[in-house]
């Protein structure tokens, strides 16, 4: 890096973005994307949009991140996926749409089984493995 100091605007926009999946406004944060924003944006726990998205419950805007070339893959720091944090939260439609994005059940720590598992949720278990 070139020691510079990162314009506030662009962390504020930055913030804005995350502020967007984690609330589901699925039509702006699209818009951003649309403009160039960066499907796998970061922030400093290494969340992406999708992780946050799918965490908060919001399956519109997981299928927009998607749809816009989200890593469904992609762990944050502590190794959570997004398909994880869909199946604790037990978001059934967020779970499915991963899933059928091809997200792997058995990827990063807990992975999403495991989380399904160790909180005893069979509904969310079900879902892993696609329709039957």
């Amino acid at each position: 890096m070139s020691g510079q100091p990162i314009d506030p605007d662009v962390i504020e926009l930055a913030g804005r973005l995350f502020d967007l999946a984690r609330g589901g406004y699925t039509e702006e944060l699209s818009a951003y994307l649309d403009a160039g924003v960066p499907a796998n944006l970061t922030n400093d726990k290494g969340d992406t949009l999708l992780i946050l998205a799918a965490y908060h419950g919001h399956p519109e805007t997981v299928a927009a991140l998607l749809a816009h070339g989200a890593d469904h893959g992609r762990a944050n720091d502590r190794g959570q996926t997004a398909l994880a944090a869909a199946v604790f939260k037990q978001s059934a439609e967020t779970v499915q749409a991963l899933v059928a994005a091809g997200a792997d059940p058995d990827a990063g720590g807990p992975s999403a089984r495991e989380m399904a598992t160790f909180f005893d949720l069979p509904a969310m278990a079900a879902l892993l493995d696609g329709p039957a």
